[in-house]
């Protein structure tokens, strides 16, 4: 009896171990897939250098974009420019602006995608690699907040952080 005991608590225990650490996406299927078609479009707007489509997937009235420095690349950037600050203020516009007028090639590659939403509001965290002429120029975390608008989901505010 005890060495039966003993082998489900090993089982349980090894199923703890073998959980994921990350809850897979979460909601309604079609909403996750309407969300998951916003992050796709952001993708290929990036790449295509297309300044509108790209604009097009925020709220327009709206939007908070934060960019933060990891902790190692933050002291690196403060030694050199002593007046750097660690969380940094844009906008969706600017960054639509940059894309549209580069000249180089420019890609953000996603991993590790999680969506949740509740059919009204959702969130989208991924690690990414920013990729411009062929080299990551940025790696990090980025969460987007997300709100479904009459014409459909849109991001309602973005934050990453600016890694090497």
């Amino acid at each position: 009896m005890r060495s039966l005991r003993s082998l489900i608590l090993a089982a349980a225990t090894a199923a703890c171990f073998c959980t994921p650490v990350h809850a897979a996406d979460s909601g309604p299927a079609a909403d996750v897939a309407g969300i998951r078609q916003v992050v796709q479009q952001f993708q290929a707007a990036i790449i295509a250098h297309d300044g509108k489509t790209l604009g097009s997937l925020f709220l327009q009235e709206h939007g908070s974009w934060l960019e933060v420095f990891d902790t190692a690349t933050y002291e690196d950037v403060k030694k050199r420019h002593p007046d750097a600050k660690k969380v940094m203020h844009s906008s969706w516009k600017e960054f639509a602006d940059d894309i549209q007028k580069s000249t180089k090639a420019v890609e953000e590659r996603f991993y590790n995608v999680r969506i949740d939403t509740n059919g009204a509001v959702g969130s989208v965290y991924f690690d990414f690699d920013f990729i411009q002429d062929g080299k990551v120029s940025n790696r990090g975390s980025e969460t987007w907040q997300m709100v479904r608008a009459e014409d459909g989901w849109k991001i309602g505010s973005m934050l990453f952080s600016i890694g090497r």
